[in-house]
């Protein structure tokens, strides 16, 4: 047990201002999937129309998300954000399950998979070693996930795991290292992008009619638009999805009560305002029947389409391949960065109150950091990569993701029953009806993608149901909880700092 002054002396550190918490929101967020989500939503939808007002509507629907969890950031003080919010909101259980999806898979997941993007952005311009066919053929089958191939493209995945390591080591030695970082390639991301979108209208070769073409006689893969549009939402989410993380750091945010709020509103405009201004340059440069056509024509081969290639390609020439390779690189460096750091510090908060591993909760007594929480979270994400099922298991997750999205908001209302009279130094703007409206957005959207998960294992284009199995994944860390739990009241906590509370 520790004694007082060790509880006083090894705790985490108030460093990161709004800036660096607005960094932190941006950087997390926009990674790969407004480079590489737009030629599957042009295939989805045949609109350039429905092709704008999805990323419109989806940034809009996280932004209503996040205005109302803003809410109860502002009431708690306390390490691990979302976490503590379903503890305060529902119970631990709850609590423990989002924790343990976000370890699984939800946010180590995140971790391996762009990281593995940023290798693939590499080898534009290195050829990673790779070993004989054979080797790379031998699989490992996973039950209710595929098969594992370790050794397929080894010399891309260990370039993504020194990626994952060298990051973990910069966040493991101090907060304000991993923050400056942040801002540094948060700043330099937007830049690239705005760039981008502006080369495009001055120096690109568009056309504005291309606003108002569509895939003649098609629109997209589901002759349901409806479904076509929920289709298309979930490559929107995608590249949207993240906002949540800043709330981790609650815990290192100087003036928390405050700043956090304000920082993932902030974040979240941002990310609209860029992703709306991209998909406009695209669909100048490209029409949408183009890309859509160019999207499954590189599926046939086995292939992939980057539609930013294409407009890069259309005023750089030969070095567009190039420059966006290297603004690809750049995005998920700054997104790695901001999710590993801020990822942690969930597992932190669940092994400070005896809900995982207990060595988790330590803080580094030199650089203040959650060190071993920070470790466990890089070696999982490094077995991710090598195991190559990261993006198996993200789909999965994703559905459930958006189910926590929904009770994060639920627990708005609860927490206005059951805590009255907390202070709270910002209050959801236009509530009840915003909250309301994202809780029934988010189920809308949960349930829609249950249907065509089952759609599409029905007709076999996908080997399993993805989001029935996400479940199954959250339901596996269950018997945890029951040990935990069980041992926790074994031995009451003593000690611990107790929770802090605007």
């Amino acid at each position: 047990m520790a004694d007082t002054h060790e509880t006083k002396t090894h705790e985490l550190s108030r460093e990161l201002g709004l800036i660096a918490a607005i960094a932190c929101g941006v950087g997390s967020v926009i990674a790969s999937g407004i480079f590489k989500k737009p030629g599957l939503m042009a295939s989805q939808l045949g609109s350039p129309t429905l092709l704008i007002v999805v990323w419109v509507v989806a940034g809009g629907m996280t932004l209503l998300g996040a205005l109302s969890i803003a809410e109860i950031s502002g009431m708690f003080r306390d390490p691990g954000g979302q976490y503590v919010y379903f503890n305060k909101g529902f119970n631990s259980f709850v609590g423990y399950l989002y924790g343990w999806a976000t370890f699984i898979v939800i946010q180590s997941g995140s971790i391996a998979s762009i990281a593995y993007v940023f290798s693939e952005s590499l080898g534009h311009f290195v050829t990673f070693p790779r070993l004989p066919a054979a080797w790379e053929q031998w699989s490992i089958h996973i039950p209710c996930v595929g098969e594992m191939t370790p050794l397929k493209f080894l010399g891309l995945k260990l370039c993504t795991i020194c990626l994952v390591v060298s990051l973990t080591g910069v966040n493991y030695v101090g907060v304000k290292l991993g923050s400056a970082i942040q801002v540094i390639f948060s700043t330099m991301k937007v830049a690239i992008i705005t760039g981008i979108v502006v080369l495009a209208c001055t120096l690109g070769h568009g056309n504005l009619a291309n606003f108002t073409r569509s895939v003649a006689g098609d629109t997209g893969e589901s002759t349901n638009i409806f479904l076509a549009i929920i289709m298309a939402m979930s490559g929107a989410f995608w590249a949207y999805d993240g906002w949540i993380n800043v709330t981790y750091m609650s815990g290192e945010i100087r003036n928390v009560q405050r700043n956090l709020p304000r920082a993932m509103a902030i974040a979240v405009l941002i990310i609209i305002a860029v992703y709306t201004c991209v998909n406009v340059a695209y669909i100048y440069i490209i029409p949408v029947a183009e890309m859509a056509g160019k999207y499954r024509a590189a599926q046939a081969s086995g292939g992939s389409y980057i539609v930013a290639i294409d407009v890069a390609g259309n005023f750089l020439g030969r070095y567009g391949g190039a420059a966006i390779a290297i603004a690809i690189m750049v995005s998920t460096f700054g997104a790695v960065n901001g999710t590993t750091m801020m990822s942690a510090r969930v597992y932190f908060a669940m092994a400070r109150e005896r809900l995982f591993f207990r060595s988790l909760g330590e803080v580094h007594p030199r650089f203040h950091t959650p060190g071993n929480s920070l470790l466990a979270q890089g070696a999982w994400a490094s077995l991710l990569v090598l195991s190559g099922s990261f993006d198996q298991l993200t789909d999965m997750l994703i559905f459930v993701n958006w189910i926590f999205y929904a009770l994060g908001a639920v627990s708005v209302f609860t927490l206005r029953r059951r805590m009255p009279d907390a202070p709270r130094p910002y209050t959801v703007w236009g509530y009840p009806a915003t909250t309301i409206i994202f809780i029934a957005f988010a189920s809308i959207y949960v349930l829609f993608t249950l249907y065509t998960d089952i759609v599409n294992y029905r007709n076999g284009s996908s080997p399993l149901v993805n989001s029935l199995m996400g479940l199954v994944w959250v339901a596996l860390g269950i018997p945890g909880y029951l040990c935990w739990s069980l041992g926790r009241k074994r031995q009451p906590l003593q000690g611990a700092p107790a929770p802090e509370q605007a």
